[in-house]
C-alpha cells in the first residue's frame, strides 16, 4: 500500500535541557505524517534571519527573542509555551555577593536577547541599581555567548552571570559557582519559552499546522510522563553525554516542561523589554495580535488525559 509522503517541517531549536521535548518531536513525527528537520542555533534571536529567508517553519525560543523577531515585522505567531523558568543568577564560589544589591560595582555576564537578560535587568531595576555595558553605572553588563559565560565566571573575569540551564546547574555542580537567586520575583515571573510558527504555515497549511501542535503536545506529554526517557534523550542525543544526571535533574527542576502561554505574559514581557531597551523596538507588537493558541487548545483536548489539561 502506498503511503502518503510526509510533510516536511523545518525546526529552529536551541541546545538547552528544557528544549528537549521540542527536539524529541522529530523522533515521533512519522506518526503524524510529518518529517521534522531540526537546525540548531546559538540564540533564539539568531533564528530570525532563517525565518526571513524561508529556511525555518517553526522555532523554539525565549519569548523575548520571539517578540524582537515580530517587532522587526517578521510574520510569526506564538502558538504554544514549552518550558518555564530556566534561569539562575550564579556568582563565584568565594564571592562576597549575597544579594542583588551586592552586585553594585561588579561585572555581570549575560547573553544578549535571551530571557536571562530581561530577568536580570528587571532584578537590578527592582533593587534600584543602574547598569550599562560601559563604565559609569552601578553594574557593568558584559554580553557573552551562553557557552562562554561559565568559563568567564570560573576564570574570575566576571563576578556573576545570569545563565540558562543546564549551564547554570553545571557551574554549581562543578564547584566554581553558587546560586545567588532564581530571578522570578519581578513582574516577568517565571519566563515561558515560546514555540513559534510562521504566519504562512499557520494560514496556508492549516492541516500541517494542526498536526505540528498535536505532535508537540504528544512529545511534551511523553517527557512529562516519562522522566527517565526525557533524561536519556536530552543527555545522550542532545548533549552527547556532556552533562551529568545531576546537571540534568537540577536543570529540569528549574525549567519544567509545559504547554501553555498567555497573551498577558507575552504583553508584560513586551512592555518590560520596551522599558529596558531590549531589542531596540521602535514599534513593539501587541501580544493579542500574534499569540494564537487555538491549535494548542484543540490538540490538548484531543491528546491529553483530563488531569493534564
Amino acid at each position: 500500500m502506498a503511503t502518503e509522503k510526509p510533510d516536511v517541517v523545518r525546526l529552529g531549536n536551541l541546545k538547552f535541557a528544557h528544549y528537549g521535548a521540542i527536539s524529541y518531536m522529530k523522533e515521533i513525527a512519522p506518526k503524524y505524517n510529518l518529517k521534522i528537520e531540526e537546525f540548531m542555533f546559538a540564540k533564539g534571536i539568531d533564528i530570525a534571519p532563517a525565518i526571513v529567508s524561508g529556511q525555518i517553519d517553526i522555532a523554539a525560543s525565549a519569548v523575548d527573542a520571539a517578540i524582537s523577531t515580530r517587532a522587526q515585522g517578521i510574520p510569526i505567531y506564538i502558538i504554544a509555551g514549552f518550558a518555564k523558568g530556566g534561569a539562575r543568577v550564579v556568582v563565584g564560589k568565594d564571592s562576597t555577593i549575597k544579594s542583588v544589591s551586592d552586585l553594585k560595582g561588579k561585572k555581570l555576564g549575560v547573553a544578549r536577547g535571551g530571557a536571562q537578560e530581561l530577568l536580570i535587568l528587571a532584578e537590578l531595576d527592582k533593587h534600584g541599581l543602574t547598569w550599562s555595558d560601559r563604565p559609569g553605572k552601578d553594574v557593568r553588563i558584559v554580553y557573552m555567548a551562553y557557552a562562554d559565560l561559565n568559563q568567564a565566571l570560573q576564570a574570575g573575569n566576571l563576578d556573576a552571570i545570569s545563565q540558562s540551564e543546564p549551564q547554570a546547574s553545571q557551574a554549581i555542580n562543578m564547584g566554581y559557582g553558587v546560586e545567588l537567586l532564581k530571578p522570578y520575583d519581578t513582574p516577568v515571573g517565571m519566563p515561558i519559552r515560546a514555540l513559534v510558527m510562521t504566519e504562512a504555515m499557520y494560514k496556508d497549511k492549516p492541516d500541517v499546522a494542526a498536526r505540528v501542535l498535536e505532535l508537540f503536545v504528544e512529545a511534551t506529554n511523553t517527557f512529562i510522563q516519562q522522566p527517565e526517557l526525557a533524561e536519556k534523550y536530552v543527555r545522550e542525543e542532545m548533549f552527547k553525554n556532556q552533562i551529568s544526571s545531576q546537571d540534568y535533574q537540577d536543570a529540569i527542576g528549574n525549567s519544567p516542561f509545559s504547554y501553555d502561554i498567555t497573551v498577558e505574559h507575552v504583553q508584560i514581557t513586551t512592555d518590560l523589554m520596551k522599558k529596558y531597551g531590549i531589542g531596540r523596538m521602535s514599534s513593539p507588537p501587541v501580544a493579542a495580535d500574534w499569540v494564537k493558541v487555538d491549535l494548542l487548545d484543540a490538540a490538548k483536548k484531543t491528546l491529553l488525559p483530563l488531569d493534564s489539561k
